[in-house]
């Protein structure tokens, strides 16, 4: 099993490898998709400054504490769409047919699909969020923790969509409702969960996991506390275990649309 799991490692990483290079093709557009995104969230933290020289906290959250946020979202954000991209147009893959080519595979499914193109300018909010680290110097173990809370949020973000994704097995426009849901989940994540109440803050900590994704790791990484982190390493097992279950139960009831499509 561990030799298993090693050989589908490195074939996640060939294709992730190729996938760069392909994109890479055209080095101007490359780095102008990175830059760009770099700067489009510089431009929201301007606002923020603005905000914190009027008050002091903003939703029981410091200026340190929004810019942690920002940096965290950005890196669970860029760490999903980059190394999983597929996972979130997973939906047209399965309604086209376009899983045909992935099943004549002798590696796992869903790992194969997931990790077959990367999304150029997500590499732009990995660097974002470091850029941040840098320029308001945080310490080395903020790094450190950042670094693991960006694997850890991504595959949480990942496995949210790949689950609501795989409704599309069962039902015919689905697709809305995981466009939805991950909408939710980027856009959520960039305010301090202080300033949602009720209903809402509960859905942000179970249905919709941006406060296992983000909020628990920026007080991690203001304070650690061992039981957060242990919330945050079970959640990231439970939601990947999920996803992989419901993928699993939904390729049964798959039906090949007889598309030949080749992969390069």
């Amino acid at each position: 099993m561990l030799t298993a799991a090693k050989n589908q490692f490195k074939v996640s990483l060939l294709a992730t490898k190729y996938a760069i290079m392909k994109e890479m093709l055209n080095k101007t557009t490359f780095l102008t998709n990175i830059i760009f995104m770099i700067l489009n969230n510089a431009s929201f933290i301007i606002q923020w400054i603005i905000l914190y020289s009027l008050k002091d906290s903003v939703g029981g959250y410091t200026f340190q504490q929004v810019l942690l946020l920002w940096a965290i979202s950005a890196g669970t954000y860029g760490f999903s769409h980059f190394f999983f991209k597929r996972a979130y147009t997973l939906s047209d893959t399965i309604n086209t047919g376009k899983l045909d080519s992935f099943l004549v595979q002798p590696k796992n499914v869903l790992i194969s699909t997931i990790t077959s193109d990367v999304q150029t300018s997500a590499l732009g909010d990995i660097l974002y969020g470091y850029l941040v680290l840098v320029l308001f110097r945080f310490n080395f173990s903020v790094w450190i923790l950042f670094t693991l809370f960006s694997i850890l949020g991504g595959l949480i973000l990942t496995s949210f969509s790949v689950i609501l994704c795989s409704l599309s097995f069962w039902f015919q426009k689905s697709d809305m409702i995981a466009d939805t849901g991950n909408n939710l989940i980027t856009n959520f994540g960039t305010y301090p969960d202080g300033i949602f109440k009720g209903i809402v803050k509960i859905m942000l900590f179970s249905i919709i996991p941006v406060g296992i994704a983000s909020y628990i790791p920026v007080k991690i990484m203001t304070e650690f506390n061992i039981y957060f982190f242990i919330i945050v390493i079970c959640a990231t097992v439970i939601f990947v275990s999920l996803a992989f279950i419901i993928f699993n139960k939904g390729l049964k009831r798959y039906s090949s649309s007889n598309l030949m499509t080749a992969r390069i």
